[in-house]
């Protein structure tokens, strides 16, 4: 690696494969499928190719709280899109051009409509249903700027703070300072809010926090990065009562499980096909060999 302090960006920026660290063998400057390959079909409306990243738990969480309101037309399969190569599969390039996970297509209608962009489909679910998003006003418009919000500022927690550091094959000390510097600040703008508020947009639990939190949540309970200690993250007592009160929530408790692959092998649903599957096909469960699912 070329020690940071001597490093001079040439004219023109060439791909060196060698230099991406953790993640090298995965990422590309370039977008396109790299090989054929198609993506399943359940039996549901929706159909979710995911990670149990916070990008990915926003979907399950939303799409677990819309069934316990309710709404059976949110049922889903959820298959498990893991990130060793396979977002690079023409399927899932063809519901996601970007190659990020989650992305959804909803079946429901006369035509398929995909949907990429964890936000977007947080908006699209919201709307299909008439949930989880305030119908007017202040609520309303304080629900979708926390959401836009959140959408603009991850990147510096997980590309920025994440990557540097946790990830990146050298610890750059400039690097990590500027990054930590703004995530603090983040958490800082999100504690004030919540400080006379218990939800992001007031008074009503949206689909604002539940696009926060796991980023955010994650965060101020020392869930990401083993960086709780780092960040001082018991200084924000705000985030950490809402992040407290969301995870107690039995659809969040749900969302949180589907296509995780690590942990306590209880919390892994890799895929979820039926509501059935939260008791019966846990990783534990397929291991042991005491799953009754088909």
């Amino acid at each position: 690696m070329t020690d940071p302090s001597t490093y001079t960006p040439p004219k023109v920026w060439s791909w060196n494969k060698e230099s991406g660290g953790k993640f090298a063998s995965i990422n590309r400057p370039i977008a396109g499928p790299t090989h054929d390959k198609e993506l399943p079909v359940g039996r549901h409306p929706l159909q979710l190719y995911s990670l149990a990243t916070p990008n990915g738990v926003k979907v399950t969480v939303m799409l677990e709280e819309l069934l316990a309101l309710g709404h059976s037309g949110a049922e889903y399969d959820a298959w498990l899109i893991r990130i060793d190569g396979n977002q690079f599969g023409s399927g899932f390039v063809a519901v996601n051009p970007n190659s990020k996970i989650p992305a959804l297509m909803d079946r429901s209608g006369p035509a398929p409509i995909r949907v990429f962009e964890s936000g977007a489909i947080l908006m699209h679910l919201a709307e299909k249903f008439g949930a989880l998003l305030p119908s007017g006003g202040q609520a309303r418009a304080e629900c979708l700027s926390w959401l836009f919000w959140q959408m603009g500022s991850a990147p510096f927690l997980g590309g920025g703070f994440g990557h540097f550091y946790a990830y990146a094959p050298t610890k750059i000390e400039y690097a990590i300072d500027r990054f930590a510097m703004e995530v603090k600040r983040q958490l800082d703008v999100l504690d004030r809010r919540l400080a006379d508020n218990p939800y992001l947009a007031g008074d009503v639990y949206t689909i604002a926090d539940i696009a926060v939190w796991p980023w955010y949540g994650g965060l101020a309970k020392a869930l990401l990065y083993d960086a709780g200690e780092f960040l001082a993250v018991q200084d924000y007592k705000n985030v950490r009562r809402w992040a407290d009160a969301i995870a107690e929530r039995p659809a969040v408790q749900r969302g949180r499980m589907v296509n995780r692959t690590w942990g306590e092998l209880s919390s892994q649903l890799h895929e979820r096909h039926d509501a059935s599957d939260f008791e019966t096909r846990t990783q534990d469960k397929l291991e042991d060999g005491t799953t009754t699912g088909g």
